[in-house]
């Protein structure tokens, strides 16, 4: 990373354009075999497809998938088990179904489901939460600019999974730093996914404590954490992220803190 140029970084370790009417988009990458995707129906529900990437018959067949919803009402049905998603909500889908499909209750305000996906070897039920269920943590203050709300989905307390965590962030009005004091974890993966942003602009730190980089980032865009990297942004105003873990460790406060003073 030390080496890379603005547009290599851009390449290895941003995603945009997730959301295509209509369409299932998604990006395998190297991070614990991750795959980060959206799905954006109209008025057709919109099935989950296989890829050969995956090496399986279908695309659960050795995965996972948490999906959390940041458009209108929507559905997903998962092998004829149906959960229907307001905004924010999140369903969770676990290995071996075969039959994922999405759709949107008014194709004039259509569902967006944003999901990640990760290798599993185990199979725990599949599972919604409303985002009124999700115990609400308090974090950071005005002073610090970084005031917000952190809504945890997919975790040890909240629904289970073999490997995925999966929940969010939203920040107060006058707030605009998250995840700061940062930290890394290299025992899992992390991927952010920036929402509620309009027309504002976001800076995401990333790279070693001591030879940081940063992406700009616009709204409903990815960046991709390595276990080693740091992973935390300053926006131009409040926002949401959606966070997405997987790898060894579930705990969620298993991290590995860096000092504001030390960053370089």
């Amino acid at each position: 990373m030390a080496g890379m140029s603005t547009q290599e970084l851009r390449d290895a370790f941003f995603i945009n354009r997730l959301f295509v009417p209509g369409e299932v988009t998604g990006h395998f990458t190297d991070l614990d075999r991750l795959v980060v995707g959206g799905v954006m129906p109209g008025g057709q529900p919109l099935e989950l497809p296989n890829h050969k990437e995956t090496g399986r018959a279908f695309f659960l067949e050795r995965r996972e998938l948490g999906a959390i919803n940041i458009g209108g009402a929507g559905s997903i049905v998962a092998d004829g088990k149906a959960f229907a998603l307001d905004r924010l909500d999140c369903a969770y889908v676990p290995m071996g179904t075969k039959s994922v499909s999405f759709s949107s209750a008014d194709p004039k305000n259509p569902a967006k489901f944003y999901f990640l996906s990760c290798p599993a070897h185990a199979a725990h039920p599949a599972a919604m939460m409303k985002s009124s269920e999700a115990a609400p943590v308090k974090l950071g203050a005005m002073e610090t600019a970084n005031q917000r709300t952190i809504y945890k989905f997919i975790h040890q307390g909240g629904i289970q999974s073999c490997q995925l965590v999966m929940g969010l962030t939203a920040l107060e009005p006058g707030n605009v730093w998250n995840s700061f004091p940062p930290h890394t974890h290299w025992r899992r993966t992390e991927i952010y996914f920036y929402f509620d942003l309009g027309d504002r602009a976001l800076a995401h730190f990333l790279g070693e404590p001591q030879e940081s980089r940063h992406l700009f980032l616009h709204d409903e865009d990815v960046a991709l954490s390595p276990n080693w990297s740091m992973h935390f942004g300053c926006g131009t105003g409040n926002y949401k992220f959606i966070w997405g873990m997987a790898g060894e460790n579930q705990v969620f406060d298993d991290m590995d803190p860096a000092k504001p003073l030390d960053l370089r």
